[in-house]
C-alpha cells in the first residue's frame, strides 16, 4: 500500500477511536470521595465499615459556627433569636437526619412515669439567661461541643444523610449560607465546617486549577516548542499529538467509571509535559536528518528505525514509574498511576503513527538555514562536554559532597500529615476548620468499639467503670475536649432522676441504683445522640468523640500510648476494646506510604536494570545508568528535609514519577550511544556522538518537563504545589546529571585513557 494512502488510513481509524474518547469524557465528573483516601483491602477498613453500618459514619456532620455581636456574649436575646431561626430552618432541611442546637438543648427531668424537658435557654424570658449561662458553664459535654470556652461564640451541628455526594451537598451547602446572610450573619461571623465543605471546596478547585494547568502548559510548551524548531509544524504536530493521548487517557478513564478526583487531576498537565518527550526526541532527529539532506522519506525512515527502539524503551520505563503507583492501598493514587502509565504508552502510540502520518502528508518542511555538517547546537554541546570532561573531578568532588549532604537532611524528613494538609495555613476553609479547633473541641473524629466480654451488657456496673476510666485518660492524655459514651447515658439519666442536678452527674454507686436507672433508660431511647451510643441489645457500644488534628505523628503517639493504656488498666476480662473511625482509617495512610514508596522504587530500579542488561549485558553500564537517576532523587529528599516538607499522601508519589520520567532521557541516550558504536571505532568517540545528537532533545525536554511541572506552582493545594516543585527540582537537578554525571561515568567504567580524553573537540573530527 502506498505511504500515502497508509497515512490516510491511520489518520481515519485515529479519528474514530478519537471521536469515541470525545464521546466519553463529556460524561467524565470530578469528584472527591474522602472515603476513597481509606486504605483500601485494609481489615481495619471492613471493620470499620461494619462499625458505622452500626453505629453511623463519624464523618457526616457539619459543624457551623455563629459568632455574637462584637463586644458581646451568645446570652444576648436578639442573637440567640436569630440561632434558633436558623436552627428551626436547617432542621426542615432535605438530607439533614439530626440537628443539635444550642437554642433547642434541654436538660431532662423525670418525674413519676414521664420526663420534663427543661429548655438551657429561656429564650422568651432574656432576664434568666445569665442564670442559664451558669448552668450551661456547669454542666459537662456542653462547654466546647456547643459553647465557646470564651462565650463568644456557639455551634450547631448537623448530622447528614449518609455519604452525601457533591451536588446535593452543595444544595445544603448553598440553602445554609443564603438563611445565614438572610439572618444578618455576615461571613465574618459564621464559620462552617466538615466534609461537605471540603468536598465541595476541592472539587470546585479541581475544576479551576485543570484548567489554569492546562493553559499555562499550553502557553509554555508552545514557547519552548517555537524557540526550539521555529517552525509551526514543529509547534502544531506535537500539541495534536499529545494533546489525543491525553483525550484517550481520559476517555478509558471514564470508560472505566473513573471521576477525576484530587489525584488524576494531575494526568493532563503531567501528560502535557511527559507525552512531549518522545515528540520532541522524534522530531528532533528528523530534522536532523533533514539537515544533513536527507529525503523525507528517507528522514522518516531513520528516525524510525533509530528512534523507535528507545522512545519505546523510554516509554514503557515511564509508564513503569506510573504503574508502580498502583501498589498504593489509596485508590486515587492507583487510579492515578493507573490512567496515566496507560497514557504515556498511548502517546508513545500516536508519537509513531499520527506523527510520520502527518510529516508524511505535509510538504517537506524548509529549514531555517540550510546545512551540510551537523545543526547549531554542535558548537554549545561540544564546549559542554569538553568542559565536563577536563574538569572530571570538580564534577565527582562536587556530586559526591552534595550526596553525602543530601542524605544527611533526607534522614530527617518525617511521615506527617492532617486532615486538611493540602490546603494552605492562609486559605479561608483552614481558617474556618480552626476556628473549631481554637474555641471548640476540634474537627477531628475519634472512634473507639466497646464490647463486653464474658456475656456482659453495656450497662453492667464493672464495664461502665472501665469505660469511665478510658473517657478520664482520653480527656487528660490523648486531648479529647468532648467526649460521649454509655456511660454519657447513665450519667444523663441519673442526673435527670435527681431533678436535673448537676452534682448528681455520675455514675451510681451500687448495682440496684444503677438497675434502677436502666429500667429508665428506655424513657430516652427516642434521643438520636442515645441510640448511637448503645446498641438496641446493650451487647455494644460506641465511644465517640472530637479533638484538634493535631497531624498523624503526634496522633500515631498518642494511640500507641492509648494502646498501652488499654492493655495495662482495662481489664480485658470485663471490657473489649477496639480504635476505629475514619480518622484511625487516614492515618493508617502513613504506615503503607514507606513501603509503597519502597515497592514502587525497587519495581522501577529493577526494571530499568533489566532494561540496561538486555541492551549492554553488562553490570558496569546498569551502575552508569543508574548513578544519574538516583543522585536527582537523593538531592530532592535533602531538599525535603532541609524545607521541612512532611511525607505524606501526596508527596509520597513524587519519588516514582521522578525516576520514572528521570531515565526517559538516559534511554533514549544509550539508546543512541548502543547505535552509535556501530560506527565509531572508540567508545570515547561513540560518547561524543551520541552526546552531540541527544544532547538538544536532553534539553529541551527537560525545560519542558521542568517548566509543565512548575505550572503546580500556582495550585492552592499544598500536595499539588509540592508535586510540582519536587517533581521540577529532580528533573532540573536529572538533566544537569545527565549532561555531567552520564558521559563521564560511561568513560570511567571503561577506562579510557586520560590523553585522549583531554584532544581538543575539533581534533576529534566532525561525525
Amino acid at each position: 500500500m502506498p505511504l500515502r494512502k497508509l497515512s490516510y488510513l491511520t489518520l481515519l481509524v485515529l479519528a474514530l477511536v478519537s471521536a469515541l474518547s470525545v464521546y466519553y469524557v463529556a460524561q467524565l465528573r470530578f469528584n472527591y470521595n474522602f472515603n476513597d483516601f481509606y486504605p483500601a483491602g485494609d481489615p481495619d477498613l471492613d471493620y470499620y465499615e461494619q462499625y458505622s453500618k452500626r453505629f453511623g459514619n463519624d464523618n457526616d456532620y457539619v459543624l457551623i459556627g455563629l459568632e455574637a455581636p462584637a463586644g458581646g456574649t451568645v446570652f444576648n436575646a436578639p442573637f440567640l433569636a436569630r440561632v434558633d431561626s436558623f436552627t428551626r430552618f436547617v432542621q426542615r432541611q432535605r438530607y439533614v437526619e439530626q440537628v443539635t442546637s444550642p437554642t433547642t438543648l434541654t436538660n431532662p427531668i423525670v418525674e413519676g412515669l414521664g420526663v420534663f424537658n427543661i429548655p438551657y435557654l429561656h429564650l422568651d424570658e432574656p432576664a434568666r439567661l445569665p442564670a442559664d449561662s451558669a448552668i450551661i458553664y456547669q454542666t459537662p459535654g456542653l462547654v466546647g461541643n456547643l459553647f465557646a470556652t470564651n462565650g463568644r461564640a456557639v455551634t450547631v451541628i448537623l448530622q447528614t444523610a449518609p455519604d452525601l455526594k457533591k451536588p446535593p451537598g452543595d444544595s445544603l451547602m448553598t440553602s445554609l449560607t443564603t438563611k445565614l446572610t438572610q439572618l444578618g450573619f455576615a461571613p465574618s461571623d459564621y464559620h462552617i465546617a466538615g466534609k461537605l465543605v471540603a468536598q465541595s471546596v476541592f472539587v470546585d478547585r479541581l475544576q479551576r486549577e485543570m484548567i489554569l494547568f492546562m493553559s499555562l502548559s499550553v502557553l509554555l510548551v508552545t514557547g519552548l516548542l517555537w524557540f526550539t524548531f521555529r517552525t509551526w509544524w514543529g509547534v502544531v504536530l506535537p500539541l495534536v499529538v499529545v494533546l489525543g493521548a491525553i483525550l484517550w487517557g481520559l476517555g478509558l478513564m471514564s470508560a472505566c467509571g473513573v471521576s477525576i478526583d484530587l489525584m488524576t487531576a494531575l494526568l493532563p498537565v503531567i501528560m502535557f509535559t511527559v507525552g512531549m518527550s518522545d515528540t520532541i526526541h522524534f522530531i528532533t532527529r528528523y530534522v536532523t536528518e533533514l539537515g544533513y539532506g536527507a529525503t523525507k522519506n528517507d528522514a522518516l525512515r531513520t528516525t524510525i528505525r533509530e528512534s523507535g527502539f528507545g522512545s519505546g524503551l523510554s516509554a514503557l520505563t515511564t509508564s513503569i514509574g506510573f504503574f508502580t503507583l498502583m501498589t498504593s492501598s489509596i485508590r486515587p493514587i492507583h487510579n492515578f498511576g493507573l490512567f496515566t502509565g496507560i497514557s504515556v504508552l498511548l502517546a508513545f502510540v500516536l508519537t509513531f503513527t499520527l506523527l510520520p502520518a502527518l510529516l508524511l502528508l505535509l510538504r517537506k518542511p524548509q529549514l531555517r538555514v540550510p546545512r551540510q555538517h551537523g545543526h547549531d547546537w554542535d558548537g554549545v554541546l561540544g564546549r559542554l562536554f569538553r568542559w565536563v570532561l577536563v574538569r572530571r573531578r570538580l564534577v565527582f568532588g562536587l556530586g559526591g559532597l552534595l550526596i553525602a549532604g543530601s542524605i544527611a537532611l533526607a534522614m530527617q524528613v518525617r511521615i506527617n500529615s492532617a486532615l486538611l494538609d493540602d490546603l494552605s495555613e492562609g486559605d479561608p476553609v483552614r481558617q474556618d476548620f480552626g476556628f473549631f479547633e481554637r474555641h471548640f473541641a476540634g474537627v477531628r473524629p475519634f472512634e473507639l468499639d466497646l464490647k463486653p466480654a464474658n456475656g456482659g451488657t453495656i450497662y453492667d456496673l464493672a464495664v461502665l467503670r472501665q469505660i469511665e476510666r478510658v473517657e478520664t485518660y482520653l480527656r487528660q492524655e490523648v486531648g479529647l475536649n468532648f467526649v460521649a459514651s454509655p456511660v454519657t447515658i447513665i450519667k444523663s439519666v441519673r442526673k435527670a432522676l435527681n431533678g436535673g442536678d448537676v452534682a448528681e452527674y455520675r455514675l451510681p454507686e451500687s448495682e440496684a441504683e444503677l438497675r434502677r436507672i436502666v429500667a429508665k433508660v428506655r424513657l430516652f431511647r427516642k434521643k438520636q445522640e442515645f441510640r448511637s451510643l448503645v446498641q438496641p441489645d446493650a451487647r455494644e457500644g460506641r465511644l465517640t468523640g472530637r479533638m484538634p488534628d493535631v497531624g498523624s505523628i503526634r496522633a500515631d503517639a498518642a494511640n500507641a500510648r492509648l494502646r498501652t493504656f488499654l492493655t495495662q488498666n482495662i481489664d480485658a476480662s470485663i471490657l473489649q476494646t477496639r480504635l476505629t473511625g475514619s480518622a484511625n482509617l487516614i492515618d493508617k495512610n502513613n504506615q503503607n506510604l514507606t513501603r509503597d514508596m519502597i515497592v514502587g522504587m525497587s519495581i522501577d530500579v529493577v526494571m530499568v536494570t533489566l532494561i540496561v542488561l538486555a541492551l549492554f549485558r553488562s553490570l558496569r553500564m546498569t551502575a552508569v545508568v543508574l548513578v544519574p537517576n538516583l543522585v536527582p532523587i537523593i538531592v530532592v529528599a535533602g531538599v525535603m528535609g532541609l524545607a521541612g516538607v512532611s511525607m505524606k499522601v501526596s508527596t509520597s508519589i513524587i519519588f516514582t514519577i521522578a525516576f520514572g520520567i528521570a531515565v526517559d532521557d538516559t534511554i533514549h541516550f544509550i539508546s543512541k550511544l548502543k547505535l552509535t558504536l556501530l560506527k565509531e571505532p572508540t567508545l570515547f568517540l561513540a560518547v561524543r556522538r551520541t552526546y552531540l545528537m541527544a544532547g538538544k532533545a536532553v534539553i529541551v525536554t527537560s525545560l519542558i518537563l521542568v517548566g509543565g511541572f512548575s505550572t503546580l506552582l500556582f495550585s492552592s493545594f499544598d500536595g499539588t504545589f509540592y508535586v510540582g516543585l519536587l517533581i521540577g527540582l529532580t528533573l532540573l537537578f536529572g538533566v544537569i546529571a545527565e549532561l555531567t554525571l552520564l558521559p563521564l561515568l560511561i568513560l570511567y567504567f571503561y577506562k579510557h585513557k586520560p590523553r585522549e580524553i583531554r584532544q581538543p573537540v575539533a581534533a576529534l573530527g566532525a561525525n
